[in-house]
């Protein structure tokens, strides 16, 4: 999502609990055998806070026959009991929608990946965690930082460190302008 002229408090406001599930999904570390529809609450729990939600599943397979909507599996209410293995790719798509005002929906691509250990962790099982595949920034202009936490500013921060990275060298210096611009730290 990105604003469309100057955005309203009520939309960064629930621009901003669509980001805080996108993150808290994109940050999910999960035992070995989890399905996404064990995860899909992590995405919707900002929204619920306020009394919000949507009807569309939070993810979906993304392959390489379909290209999007790859099954089996998927982040939803609805998706199948299918635990998550290692290189899947999955969509992490959170949004919400005000009928007849505005639609936010924020998507990356993320894989499965086997989760690196932890130092101070005696850990009991495998887990998976998932990596960030999709480097766009972020509209900061949508962001309410008050409503965020010091971990959550630390992601975002993170996140558009690394689109800078990915992207710089590949830009004109007009792209690489603006993106410098649209990655700036919180």
């Amino acid at each position: 999502t990105t604003a469309i002229g100057p955005p309203q408090s009520a939309h960064c406001h629930c621009f901003t609990r669509v980001l805080q599930g996108m993150i808290a999904l994109s940050q999910a570390r999960f035992p070995k055998g989890v399905t996404g529809r064990d995860l899909d609450s992590l995405a919707r729990m900002p929204l619920w806070r306020d009394g919000m939600d949507y009807d569309h599943g939070t993810g979906h397979g993304v392959g390489a026959y379909l290209s999007v909507h790859e099954g089996p599996v998927g982040i939803s209410r609805r998706a199948p009991l299918i635990p998550l293995q290692e290189g899947m790719i999955l969509s992490n798509e959170p949004g919400y929608y005000r009928e007849g005002a505005f639609g936010i929906r924020i998507e990356n691509l993320i894989v499965t990946r086997k989760a690196p250990a932890l130092p101070t962790a005696d850990a009991q099982r495998e887990m998976l965690d998932f990596e960030t595949l999709t480097h766009v920034p972020i509209d900061r202009r949508l962001i309410d930082t008050a409503l965020l936490a010091p971990s959550e500013k630390e992601w975002i921060d993170a996140y558009h460190a690394t689109c800078a990275a990915q992207l710089e060298g590949q830009l004109s210096e007009t792209a690489a302008s603006w993106l410098r611009t649209a990655t700036l730290p919180l």
